[in-house]
């Protein structure tokens, strides 16, 4: 029997997890690594050691394989346009992903789609620095438009600041949202989409810290709305797989923040909270299959990261954490400590979301050595 094929550019986390959907799917996953020890090398065997930029790497990648997807957005689009002469299949394709490559593309579209989003502009001078933040008022948001994740490339710029970053950046408008929020879809190449609840995501430090699923208090017109937006995007960018779309509440209406084309932070929490994961998903649209019924199970979940540990080695508060809470699913990533690290993430579902996110804390604070912080930032 011949298994479907899928070749994964990224060895981190995400082609990790995606791993263990296609093995229920009996999908065969390869993956272009930056190490033999990254994460997804500890559990892909035909993993190879690669460059995301290397054009020769990425063609022994494809060769054989029903499709090329991605688990990060660096990838040159140029390296993508030879992969698909060559009669390769990448989904999805470098068109797409140039919206999440380059931010200034990515507002150019989405304006023209009718996308709500901050007021922006892109500038290559500290005139025009000063007149976009005159006129939308100060302080703004800076931006570098390719590389910035995690907070980083990302600055509030007041009017006196100096920045040495290069020309031309990306500057928006300093929106007074009241929470983030992010919209998952997936769609395959026939057109077909799917969306997942939409989620709350709390950030610390610029990272995920927390998400919550579905968003407490959003009334179902502002989740249809958000969907719709996510949907439209997906659409009129011709996305296929996961598309993650991070979006401001202001006021209960939704401006688009950032777009990533692959399964995201925010979707872990869909791998014990909904009947078919992001994960699933991906593999399923990228190899244009009909799609999984994306239904949450429960009426609350939430997902906690990792963020670094006290611990060497976070199994070791294993016994503990599963002694005190036994419903409660870990998810470790096979990473080295190092501070402020994303080493995995818990997941906890069930009736009562307060109790939830005590919780999820309290298993973040076993893995971690450090006090719990319960969650109750919204």
């Amino acid at each position: 029997m011949t298994s479907p094929v899928v070749a994964v550019v990224g060895g981190g986390q995400l082609a990790r997890m995606m791993a263990q959907a296609a093995v229920g799917l009996q999908v065969e996953l390869r993956a272009l690594v930056e190490s033999p020890t990254s994460s997804a090398a500890q559990v892909i065997p035909t993993s190879s050691v690669g460059a995301a930029a290397d054009a020769d790497a990425l063609r022994r990648l494809a060769a054989d394989a029903d499709v090329l997807t991605f688990e990060h957005e660096h990838v040159p689009g140029e390296a993508l346009q030879a992969i698909r002469a060559d009669g390769h299949r990448v989904e999805p394709g470098p068109e797409a992903l140039l919206y999440a490559q380059d931010k200034i593309a990515m507002r150019t579209r989405l304006t023209e789609l009718g996308v709500p989003c901050p007021r922006w502009a892109a500038v290559t001078s500290r005139a025009e620095i000063e007149a976009f933040g005159d006129d939308v008022g100060w302080p703004v948001v800076v931006k570098t438009p390719r590389g910035g994740y995690d907070g980083k490339g990302v600055r509030l710029l007041g009017r006196d600041d100096a920045i040495d970053w290069p020309f031309p950046l990306l500057l928006e408008e300093c929106v007074p949202f009241e929470r983030e929020l992010a919209a998952l879809v997936a769609r395959r190449p026939s057109g077909e989409m799917r969306a997942w609840s939409l989620v709350q995501t709390i950030q610390r430090d610029g990272v995920c810290a927390e998400v919550l699923s579905p968003a407490p208090g959003l009334s179902p017109a502002a989740a249809a709305e958000a969907t719709q937006v996510a949907a439209t995007i997906a659409d009129g960018l011709g996305v296929t797989g996961v598309l993650a779309v991070e979006l401001f509440d202001v006021g209960g209406r939704v401006l688009v923040n950032e777009l990533a084309m692959r399964p995201h932070n925010s979707g872990h929490v869909t791998i014990d909270a909904a009947t078919t994961s992001q994960f699933e998903q991906h593999l399923r649209a990228v190899l244009d299959l009909p799609l999984g019924d994306p239904t949450q199970r429960a009426p609350h979940a939430v997902m906690a990261n990792v963020l670094g540990s006290e611990l060497a080695d976070p199994t070791t508060a294993y016994p503990a954490l599963m002694a005190e809470l036994p419903h409660v699913k870990v998810h470790l990533y096979g990473k080295e400590v190092r501070p402020g690290r994303k080493l995995g993430h818990v997941t906890v579902v069930g009736d009562d979301l307060d109790a939830l996110r005590r919780d999820a804390a309290r298993a973040v604070a076993h893995l971690t050595g450090r006090t719990a912080t319960e969650g109750t930032s919204t």
